[in-house]
Order: C-alpha cells, then structure tokens, then sequence
C-alpha cells in the first residue's frame, strides 16, 4: 500500500516532512551571523526581556511565534509542534504536554463540560479509564465504555449529551482495531467530535485528520522519541477545534521542556525508518510465534488471522512493533518463568523505543462494555531495533523454561 495514499501532488512526502518541518530559517538561524544551522537550537527560557513598553503590549498572548513568556514556549518548543502539525493533513496547530497522559487529559477537559457524555472505547489505555472513572465524574462528565468492535453501530450509543467520542485503534493492550471511518461517519452526522489516541499507528501509519477525526493524540514518549529517555505528549487538531485545545492547555499551565522538545526532534527526524524496522521485526517475531505450539492467538492485526486484518488492510499503511500473544494452557507461574528467562527483552512499561520490552498484560479486569474471557496469560511485546533472529531465539529460551 503506497504511503501517498493520503498525500496529493501539492504536499511533500512524508519522509520529507519529518526530516524538514520545523527547520523554520527563523528557528534555525541569525541573520546577523551570515548563516544558519541544521537543528533549532534549544532556547531555555522562563522570563523573556522586552525592549520597552510598546514591546510588552504589542507581544500577542497566544502567540505561537513571538517569545512572550516561558510558558507559552520558544523556538525549540514551536519547531516539535510545527513539525507535528505537518505530519497531519489538514492540522491547524499542534499543543504538547509533559506526557501522554497529561494530552489525553487536557483533551478530554477541553472539549467537555459538567453534563456532557463521553462514549470511551473499552480497550482504552488503563490510565484513560483512570480520569474518566476519576476526575471526569467529579466533574459531572457521565462516561459510557463501548465495544470496539462497534463499528456504525455507535450511533445507537450516542445520546443528546454526547459531545465526544474516544477511540484507541489499535488498542494498545488487546489490539482491537475500530471501523474509525464508520464511526467517525456517525459522530459527524450528530454533530459529535471525536478524538484519538494514535500512538501505536503515528500519523505515518495512519493519517488521523485526513479520515475525519478531528483531534489526534499521541505519546510521544514511545515511537517520536524511540530512545526511553523523554517523556511528552501532543494534541493535534482542526481549525474548528485548535482555539479550544489552546485556551485549555494555557488555562491548565501546561509547559514542556525545551531540551526534552529537542530530543523529541531528533528521534522524529529518523521515524520513518525506525517505523518501517519496528514493523518488520514485529511481523517475523509474529509470524514465528503463530507456529509455536505453546501459543494458543498472536494479536497482531497484520496477520491474516486476526480480526482486525481486514480493517488494518483497508485503513493503515503499516504496522508498527507493539503486539501481544497469549500462551496456551498456561498458569500465571509458567507466565512468570517465561518473561523472567528472557535475556534480550527488558521487562519494562511503555514501548516504542529502539530496545525491546516485555510485560504481562491482564485486562479482564479493566474491561466493563466487553468481557475478556481468554483465560490464557497475555504477553505484550515491543518489538525495537535489535536482530530479530536474536530475538527470536530469546523467546525460544523462554519457553525452554516455562515447563519449570
């Protein structure tokens, strides 16, 4: 499938846009100094000096490209949010967040108020659950969690409070992925946003706006930066939305570190092959461990044999590494001996980075629309940069030990 699927003859490709957005020659040079350089140096501020009172009054307040106070960020921050929004057809601005969780919770207060209705997919991110169960409900916003295998049939959901639909696709614990064309059809047809957490994806894989969503959250904490060492997340959105997110994020004080931002650029300026590596280890891992007989399902939504396949087939131009398996016949001890035998996969939360991780993974317990039944032991698996053939035989071992 051709990754111009979503770009027309006027837009660069978007390798090109990940190596050139945010290389504004004002970001990245002086005229004074006869020259630029390749990256925005990272500009570290709080207070920000004005030349006189004419200066001060005539800097905008919710500027995103005059210096007005620390806060409100400088070139370092505007080039990550500036090369993000070019990532995303149809964007009108980017805001980020110390972390994902943190987007996903300016998001949701943004674009809700006491007596609305948020319909949350069940296969949610758990700390997305977490404020909707949470703060959401101290505030009045009534959550309801819905099957993500849905499809049109949200519209059956959606009530005259429904202001905002939450899709995950796929969902980064049990890999579900969502008819989001279908649903996002229904949302527009009664007047509801939607909004979506396309971490797994990016918008390499799956150009969010361009299929109608109208907010994209991701955490750039996995994929973006790819190296587990910075934290961040970041709205992206419509015109129609953008001026809600802004006043939203600026009301809650959000600010993120300039330095993180720079370290952020550098890991996005290589996504596009790190995706594309990320992807075709996962699907050999994947492939190897459908043939095991200790295993009784791969989640992979690129594999025919997954539920998703067909909805992957038609809506995503990739994969990317995060996937899960359950092991067959299994007992939570012989779950333990595996993950405790394997040399090559760190046993750590979160993914996306260039290493590879391994958890266990029990969402019965966090489902409410949908039960999850399987009582094999799940195992999730980030699959990074290493050889998968090395990988491969680290799982092998695995095994090895789990007849104890």
């Amino acid at each position: 499938m051709s990754k111009d699927k979503y770009f027309d003859d006027q837009n660069i490709r978007p390798a090109t846009q990940l190596v050139q957005g945010g290389r504004r020659p004002e970001w990245t040079g002086d005229p004074r100094l006869g020259g630029g350089v390749v990256n925005p140096p990272v500009w570290r501020a709080s207070t920000i000096l004005y030349d006189n009172i004419a200066d001060m009054k005539g800097r905008g307040h919710a500027t995103h490209d005059q210096l007005y106070y620390g806060r409100r960020g400088t070139p370092t921050v505007w080039a990550l949010a500036d090369a993000l929004t070019g990532m995303e057809p149809g964007a009108e601005g980017t805001l980020l967040y110390p972390s994902g969780v943190a987007a996903i919770a300016a998001g949701l207060l943004a674009l809700l108020s006491p007596g609305d209705h948020l319909l949350m997919v069940d296969s949610a991110y758990e700390p997305t659950r977490s404020f909707c169960n949470g703060m959401l409900a101290r505030y009045g916003v009534e959550t309801t969690y819905y099957d993500p295998l849905v499809g049109a049939g949200i519209a059956d959901l959606i009530t005259p409070a429904t202001k905002l639909i939450f899709l995950e696709s796929p969902g980064s614990l049990t890999f579900e992925v969502q008819d989001i064309p279908a649903i996002v059809a229904a949302a527009r047809d009664r007047g509801v946003l939607t909004m979506l957490d396309n971490t797994w994806a990016t918008p390499l894989l799956f150009p969010a706006l361009a299929q109608g969503i109208d907010v994209t959250m991701m955490s750039l904490t996995k994929y973006v930066g790819g190296h587990s060492d910075a934290m961040m997340g970041s709205l992206t959105a419509t015109r129609a939305v953008w001026p809600r997110l802004r006043q939203a994020t600026y009301q809650l004080g959000h600010a993120v570190s300039p330095d993180d931002c720079a370290l952020m650029l550098r890991g996005l300026r290589t996504l596009d092959v790190r995706m594309e590596r990320h992807g075709a280890n996962g699907l050999k891992v994947a492939n190897w461990l459908a043939g095991r007989a200790e295993v009784a399902r791969v989640l992979h939504p690129a594999l025919p044999g997954d539920c998703g396949h067909a909805i992957w087939v038609r809506d995503f131009l990739g994969t990317s590494g995060l996937f899960g398996f359950t092991l067959k016949g299994a007992d939570e001890a012989a779950r333990t001996r595996f993950i405790d035998a394997l040399a090559h996969f760190g046993i750590g939360f979160s993914w996306g980075g260039y290493e590879s991780l391994v958890v266990p993974s029990d969402p019965a317990g966090i489902r409410t629309a949908t039960a999850w039944t399987d009582s094999d032991p799940l195992v999730r698996l980030s699959i990074g940069l290493e050889d998968p053939a090395d990988l491969i035989a680290d799982l092998e071992r695995g095994f090895a030990a789990m007849v104890g």
